[in-house]
């Protein structure tokens, strides 16, 4: 039976999938359902071959051999998809083949973005399923969202220095989509040093369409990858505070200061400032730590950066958005050129209050929140979506606020938005503090004696046990 719905079609695979699981390793397991994803999608007549020796005790040494077909018909796939099939369990890959081809599709544009939502509904299951590993490779979509809505990349060279899965770049080419621009406006360069994710991001560009060309293996600390190349648009999510990093004290990219040899957030954060174009702009994921440490040096290279004036925006966001890490992480955004009526100015931006839970582990951002960060931001900077639509910047109290350099000085240069960002006001019918003291004292007062009366019917009951 055809899955008629996208959800549909998402619940059967992924309880497909699952019954791959206890013979293969997480990683292997990504890759057999994941390859399996991206030849339905390009090789269609392959594709029917297998399907049609499905039940077939060799159907591991097809699927083997279907996978070199298309890497040596595709230069640019050499060495990228999983080839040990043979190694399965050959009912199973034939039940797992079967399920995916009950998927019928309409249209090219249609196959498309269904393969690709497909592609990145594994990749958040796995993210969750394979827990603090899986988040190498994936960034929570609503993160990606706001980085991208708060940017706006649609034309220029699009950056990601550790682009994991590729999450980036799709939403960049979604946000195009949805604005009707030209997805051949955007040039993408990326690097990730995993040579297993590095595929996963070559195979997701694929299935979405993206040219990959620019998509690079290795490590950026060690090797740049791009190098003079500069970019009109970085988003990025690096590893937070990795204490085992590449260090070169002599690194040119270190304009503002040597990073610390024990943690690298300064270092992703400084490369990619060297990376930015003039007139460039960047979105960054970070440790909350980032935006106020003290030691080895980066409170130095702090002020350096924002006595430069780089820092646009810094956003708070939600805690349990990330289920990969419970470090409650921030936003930092960079601008190299400001409008005039905001140089020396910082947006502040408190989203701690925003999301909703999708589960006990993990939170997420509506469509409508995304949009009100995106839509200060612009408001703030007189971008034109934000002009078009005659919006007009305001400071909201416990929201967001529009703060100068020299009160971001005065407070040590912490760049932690609850600091700036005033509280918000009681609404008109609030309750006065003496009141809700006394009715929380007299609630917490009845709850105790509750308790108390409960404790003494337990021991009763206890009692009469003897």
């Amino acid at each position: 039976m055809a899955a008629s719905t996208d959800k549909e079609l998402k619940a059967t695979l992924w309880k497909a999938a699952n019954k791959l699981r206890g013979s293969l390793s997480a990683g292997q397991y990504k890759d057999v359902v994941l390859g399996l994803v991206f030849l339905k999608y390009v090789a269609e007549e392959q594709w029917k071959a297998l399907v049609d020796k499905a039940s077939t005790a060799h159907i591991g040494r097809l699927v083997n051999e279907a996978m070199g077909d298309v890497m040596a018909a595709r230069p640019a796939l050499a060495g990228l998809l999983p080839h040990f099939y043979d190694d399965l369990d050959p009912r199973r890959l034939g039940e797992l083949i079967l399920l995916l081809d009950d998927v019928r599709f309409g249209g090219e544009r249609r196959a498309r973005d269904l393969m690709g939502e497909v592609y990145e509904y594994f990749l958040g299951n796995f993210a969750r399923s394979e827990g603090r590993r899986g988040g190498e490779f994936f960034t929570p979509p609503s993160v990606v969202r706001v980085l991208v809505e708060v940017l706006e990349p649609s034309r220029g060279r699009v950056y990601d220095p550790c682009c994991g899965s590729g999450g980036m770049f799709v939403q960049t080419e979604h946000f195009i989509a949805e604005h009707d621009g030209d997805p051949s406006a955007v040039t993408i360069y990326g690097q990730e040093s995993v040579e297993q994710t590095w595929r996963m991001a070559k195979m997701n560009l694929a299935i979405h369409g993206i040219g990959n060309a620019g998509l690079h293996r290795g490590d950026t600390f060690v090797d740049d990858a791009h190098p003079g190349v500069q970019m009109d648009y970085v988003l990025a999510n690096p590893p937070f505070n990795i204490k085992d990093w590449a260090r070169d004290e002599a690194d040119p990219r270190w304009r503002f200061g040597v990073p610390p040899a024990g943690n690298a957030n300064y270092a992703w954060i400084q490369h990619i400032l060297s990376k930015l174009a003039p007139g460039g702009q960047a979105g960054v994921v970070m440790a909350n730590g980032s935006m106020s440490s003290n030691t080895g040096g980066e409170r130095e290279i702090r002020e350096r950066i924002v006595d430069g004036d780089l820092v646009s925006c810094m956003l708070a966001l939600p805690a349990q958005l990330f289920r990969s890490t419970a470090i409650p992480v921030c936003l930092w955004f960079f601008a190299t050129v400001k409008p005039p009526e905001r140089v020396g100015r910082v947006l502040f931006v408190d989203a701690r209050e925003l999301g909703h839970l999708v589960d006990r582990a993990e939170r997420a951002l509506t469509d409508e929140e995304i949009a009100r960060i995106g839509v200060t931001y612009h408001a703030w900077c007189g971008s034109p979506s934000a002009v078009a639509k005659g919006i007009d910047y305001q400071d909201i109290p416990g929201f967001c606020k529009s703060v100068p350099l020299d009160d971001i000085r005065a407070a040590g240069y912490s760049l932690t938005p609850g600091r700036y960002v005033d509280a918000a006001e009681p609404a008109d019918d609030a309750e006065p503090p003496d009141a809700k003291v006394a009715r929380l004292t007299k609630n917490l007062l009845a709850a105790l004696d509750e308790s108390a009366r409960l404790d003494a019917v337990v021991r009763e009951q206890v009692e009469r046990l003897r």
